[in-house]
């Protein structure tokens, strides 16, 4: 049975931190939101970005222990005794959100840490559902949703931005002996993922970035009918991430495709001067509607 006494003021500013550090355009993209659901945001973020890190910090461990510490990490939402596990469980009880999102998600996690590739778009679909959809599920109510028909375009949402987040980290992926891109589609434009490792993709690697991010602005697109379906502030959160998300697509294009050379970002200046563009967005969402 989750505890249903409210986290401290210090777990929440933990969960705030880990948000801040490290998801600097979904804590950008929270700004607007009431101080409760903007912590309960942040919580469903450190949570999911712990999990992550289980895998993306375990160096040489051995793989028996991280699945054991993964199994931990799960079985502390029930248990919860440390600021962020407190924090989400309260946020789970509170929203009504299905612990099989959280389960679904640490099962993507697995596969980062045994490797996978995926060989398909629909092998890596289901990975990114698990990773990101699995995010989008658990924001949804928090930020308002009660149409439960709405709940797919929350995951194709999560599933654009992981797709994103893939085409601009191939180099650092690759770096860590990582290809998350579907190997038909590598073949599809003559790339060797033995190219992809050594950073000097062959065939037409522009060809393939060009393909692939058609595919996420699609997925983008499916995804924006959804929004409508949250509150006010929830429109705003949701449409500043979709629309701040996508603008990396837009600079990977600038620089010819070449995400070898550095880190695509956007800047926070940016992300100032689309905010009037989400907001008139949002008002005529409420105009439509």
């Amino acid at each position: 049975m989750r505890p249903s006494i409210l986290p401290s003021e210090q777990d929440w500013a933990v969960c705030r931190d880990v948000t801040r550090a490290h998801g600097t355009t979904f804590y950008f993209a929270c700004q607007l939101l009431p101080l409760r659901t903007r912590q309960a945001i942040h919580a469903v973020y450190a949570w999911c970005r712990t999990a992550d890190d289980v895998v993306d910090d375990a160096g040489h461990r051995d793989h028996e222990d991280l699945h054991a510490q993964l199994d931990a990490w799960l079985a502390a939402i029930d248990s919860p005794s440390c600021p962020i596990t407190r924090a989400f469980s309260w946020v789970l009880r509170t929203h009504g959100i299905s612990d099989e999102c959280a389960h679904d998600l640490v099962s993507g996690v697995r596969m980062d840490l045994d490797h996978l590739r995926f060989e398909t778009w629909q092998d890596l679909r289901q990975y990114s559902y698990c990773v990101a959809g699995t995010v989008g599920l658990m924001t949804a109510p928090i930020l308002g949703c009660r149409d439960d028909t709405a709940l797919p375009r929350a995951v194709e949402l999560g599933v654009a931005m992981q797709l994103t987040n893939i085409l601009r980290d191939v180099a650092e992926d690759a770096q860590m002996g990582r290809i998350y891109l579907p190997l038909d589609d590598l073949h599809r434009f003559g790339i060797t993922p033995e190219s992809i490792l050594a950073l000097q993709p062959d065939g037409d690697f522009e060809g393939l970035m060009r393909f692939e991010i058609a595919r996420a602005r699609e997925l983008y697109r499916s995804a924006r009918p959804g929004i409508a379906a949250l509150s006010v502030p929830g429109q705003v959160a949701t449409l500043s991430g979709s629309q701040l998300y996508s603008k990396i697509l837009n600079r990977i294009e600038a620089r010819n495709y070449d995400v070898f050379d550095g880190r695509v970002s956007v800047s926070t200046s940016a992300k100032v001067r689309e905010m009037p563009l989400v907001l008139a967005s949002v008002v005529r969402m409420q105009l439509t509607r």
